[in-house]
């Protein structure tokens, strides 16, 4: 128990750092106002100093020199109050919350210190730091160690100090409202108030409240591949974003937002998180959802998205399986290394007329395989390309001699004729030479969009190319290993077939299609990605992770999920990491489990563990809340006044409630049966405040008060393989859960009637 005395203490020292934020605000203010006004006053008399004199070439020099130091000002200015205007950010958001953490310590051989711990540094007049960074290197010893001998790690190496009191504060309006001392990395008195607070459609940092596992996750400079794998609600997202801040910090001036890349479930995920890194001074980074990386490249195509996904029941075959493991990459590379020697498709390419190619695809393939052996796949194409260029501008004069081009040339306007001449004044010799240099323009005008289209690899056959490939497996490997006999794939090659002629293809083939052709074309991949984030990897296949791993080659991967909450990829999930791990340097490969549940209370959590089949892994955290109510009924008309029932008990007590369905379907038929409930029914909506009704393959990554999951009942979930999805929506819940049906209640969820309560 914190002592009377020290309160006061601590609250007079807050009021203190309060002043000089406060003071310091005022100065940085006064500098951007002047600085501004600068600017403005340097922009507004720019040529007044200015002798403009072109008269020779000294008095130029002189001129442009002169107009050089005023630019080279203003440039000053402005950048001046930009810096300043960055430092005041930080400085309000250190108001709202100066720091929430005290620790003192004794290194050996120096005095006795006490550091403030914040959101970010703040340094007084006489460059004191009155407040340390969370992500300095020794502000790890509030998180990382208990009282006594604890060690963090400098830049200049591992520094050993003694810890005699760790303080946490929580801070009001300038006011400390509550502080104690622990010897816990963060007391649970601290994380119950924080998990405390209500949901927001916006996700919040978990700097305060940062935990030693988690800590471990943030600070990781060694691992190529660090792998999370997390349960529901311990956390795993919010440490990542702060692994980010730091890794900014860690690295600033040669890391930039721009340098991290984070895959995420969908867009609505990527609303939800947005705030958190400007809330520690850091600009977002590059943020997408796989489908985007993959359908941005393909806009003639319509890939199978979220939804689609969610709907396609050959995920759930041997063909679907094998189309995602790692075997198959392995395939698709094999198969463009063997392209190199024969095997490439081309197609014709065509002027003004289908009867007879202009280049025809014996000719470019004769051409593609005349290089030498010693030519790689790129360098055949871009040896072809250049050809083909070079053969189109022999072909310009033949061309110009053939009758459309006299035809045009009869049709052409004085002002058209004018337009196509190098200069209004232009004089020819004869008829014969107009009309010779007016048919080569014609001929290159008509041409210049065959040359855009070779330069464009145009000449390639790439649906051709894939069905090859596809056709060719059985040849490159036995398929019955796989569980697939060749009738079937043969089969399923031509629905792929199929689709193609419709313009559209599933997202596993989108990726499979892409990597050959970036191995045919040998795409230069993204060198600048230092980072990349990988959440939800529980849903994405083996295959789709090599792609980017090929995409970002100098990146460190940082890959974190629930195995248990595999809805795309059911059980191959469990297989994942043991795929996966193949692609990198197993020396620098780490794992980190996260088993504490901290968004749910106890009861709802150990509940939902029962849903699972080593659910008893993950750890509850002791914050009291009802239990799980189920409500069945006889009927549909009953479960749905059950359902309004419980939306009205969660109105009552103020909690934002996300009903939430198995598919979008049954979402749209439950929102025109309710009121004042907002449908997300795609990943590119808002969150809004309110209750919502969504599908869950939304709600991936969410956390809400309250959820009620609609029609939990045996008809709509009963295969062992939607466990996971079962588990994924009753996880949403932070504080209560409402299970409702209608006839006989799923098998998947919970018998043990001490979790639950019946309605």
């Amino acid at each position: 128990m914190v002592e009377n005395s020290d309160r006061k203490a601590e609250q007079a020292h807050l009021d203190q750092v309060l002043q000089k934020i406060d003071q310091k605000g005022d100065q940085l203010k006064q500098a951007i106002a002047k600085d501004k006004s600068e600017a403005r006053n340097i922009s507004a008399h720019f040529y007044d100093d200015i002798r403009l004199d072109f008269d020779d070439y000294s008095t130029s020099m002189d001129t442009a020199l002169s107009i050089q130091q005023q630019q080279q000002m203003l440039k000053e200015r402005d950048n001046a109050w930009q810096v300043n205007a960055r430092e005041l950010a930080t400085l309000k958001r250190l108001h709202v919350h100066p720091y929430f953490a005290r620790v003192d310590f004794e290194e050996a051989g120096e005095e006795p210190e006490s550091i403030y711990i914040g959101l970010a540094s703040f340094m007084d007049e006489n460059n004191e730091l009155l407040i340390y960074d969370w992500r300095a290197p020794i502000s790890s010893i509030y998180y990382d160690g208990k009282i006594g001998k604890v060690t963090y790690y400098s830049p200049e190496g591992p520094v050993e100090v003694d810890m005699s009191k760790k303080r946490q504060f929580m801070i009001e309006d300038g006011t400390i409202i509550n502080m104690f001392d622990t010897d816990e990395t963060i007391g649970d008195q601290m994380l119950m108030e924080v998990l405390s607070e209500k949901s927001s459609i916006q996700m919040k940092s978990i700097v305060k409240t940062i935990q030693k596992e988690q800590n471990k996750i943030i600070r990781d400079t060694t691992s190529d591949l660090l792998f999370v794998q997390g349960a529901a609600g311990s956390g795993k997202t919010s440490a990542i974003l702060q692994r980010i801040a730091f890794l900014l910090y860690r690295y600033r001036g040669n890391l930039k937002s721009g340098n991290v890349i984070m895959f995420s479930p969908n867009q609505l995920f990527n609303d939800y998180i947005e705030n958190v890194l400007p809330e520690m001074g850091e600009q977002n980074m590059v943020q997408m959802t796989y489908w985007q990386f993959i359908a941005r490249r393909l806009p003639k195509m319509k890939v199978q998205n979220l939804f689609d996904q969610f709907e396609d029941r050959q995920a759930d075959t041997a063909i679907g399986r094998f189309k995602d493991s790692l075997a198959f990459y392995k395939l698709a590379t094999r198969y463009g290394q063997h392209l190199n020697q024969s095997g490439m498709i081309f197609r014709n390419i065509y002027f003004r007329t289908k009867k007879k190619p202009f280049f025809s695809k014996e000719e470019i393939k004769e051409l593609y395989y005349s290089f030498n052996e010693n030519y790689k796949l790129g360098n055949r194409i871009d040896a072809t390309r250049e050809e083909l260029i070079r053969r189109l501008n022999k072909r310009v004069a033949n061309e110009a001699r053939k009758v459309w081009v006299s035809r045009e040339i009869e049709g052409l306007s004085h002002e058209q004729m004018l337009d196509m001449y190098d200069r209004p004044d232009q004089e020819f010799s004869s008829e014969k030479a107009e009309r010779a240099f007016l048919g080569k323009k014609i001929v290159i005008k008509h041409l210049s969009k065959l040359a855009r289209r070779i330069n464009h690899n145009g000449f390639l056959n790439l649906r051709g190319q894939y069905l090859a490939f596809l056709r060719a497996v059985p040849k490159m490997t036995d398929l019955a290993k796989y569980g697939i006999s060749e009738e079937e794939w043969l089969t399923h090659v031509e629905e792929v077939k199929a689709k193609f002629k419709e313009q559209e293809i599933d997202l596993r083939d989108a990726s499979a299609y892409l990597y050959l052709y970036d191995q045919i074309i040998a795409r230069q991949t993204n060198l600048e990605m230092r980072y990349c984030f990988i959440d939800e990897i529980q849903d994405y296949s083996a295959f789709q992770l090599a792609y980017l791993r090929y995409n970002f080659p100098r990146a460190k991967f940082t890959m974190l999920g629930d195995l248990n909450q595999a809805i795309f990829t059911k059980d191959e999930s469990s297989s994942l990491l043991k795929q996966i791990s193949g692609l990198f340097d197993p020396e620098k490969t780490k794992l980190v489990q996260l088993t504490k549940s901290y968004r749910s209370t106890k009861q709802l959590t150990d509940y939902t563990k029962q849903i699972l089949r080593h659910g008893e892994k993950i750890e509850s955290f002791n914050r009291q809340g009802p239990l799980p109510q189920v409500w069945g009924r006889s009927d549909e008309a009953g479960a749905l006044a059950a359902l309004k029932a419980a939306l009205a008990e969660n109105d009552a007590q103020k909690l934002t409630t996300a009903i939430i369905t198995k598919d979008l379907e049954a979402a749209k038929k439950l929102a025109d049966q309710l009121e004042g409930v907002h449908l997300i029914s795609s990943a590119n909506q808002r969150l809004v405040e309110g209750n919502l009704v969504l599908p869950s393959y939304l709600a991936k990554g969410l956390e809400f008060d309250a959820v009620i999951m609609w029609d939990a009942s045996k008809a709509a979930y009963h295969e062992e393989d939607e466990t996971q999805l079962v588990y994924t929506i009753a996880s949403r819940a932070m504080y209560k859960l409402d299970l409702v049906y209608a006839g006989e209640k799923s098998p998947l969820l919970p018998t043990n009637e001490a979790t639950f309560a019946k309605k």
